[in-house]
């Protein structure tokens, strides 16, 4: 079975920042350079530690994932 990439759980050291409104818009900055797919699957993750934490088990629905071929004409 093939074990889901964790996100990278490091506390980052906001260079010399000590306004707030800075941190949150650095913090911004650095999940909006993270691909879609990324963003989405540290959601997961932290919804799913949510539940472990308060030791529930999760019967929301789930995001389905749709597999679309596209055939691209030759040439």
């Amino acid at each position: 079975m093939v074990q889901p990439k964790r996100m990278d759980e490091t506390i980052g050291k906001h260079d010399n920042v000590s306004d707030l409104d800075e941190i949150k818009a650095q913090e911004y900055r650095y999940w909006q350079s993270r691909p879609a797919h990324e963003r989405m699957a540290a959601v997961s993750e932290i919804t799913q530690d949510l539940y472990a934490m308060k030791g529930e088990v999760p019967d929301v629905p789930r995001l389905q994932r749709t597999l679309v071929h596209v055939k691209r004409p030759q040439g």
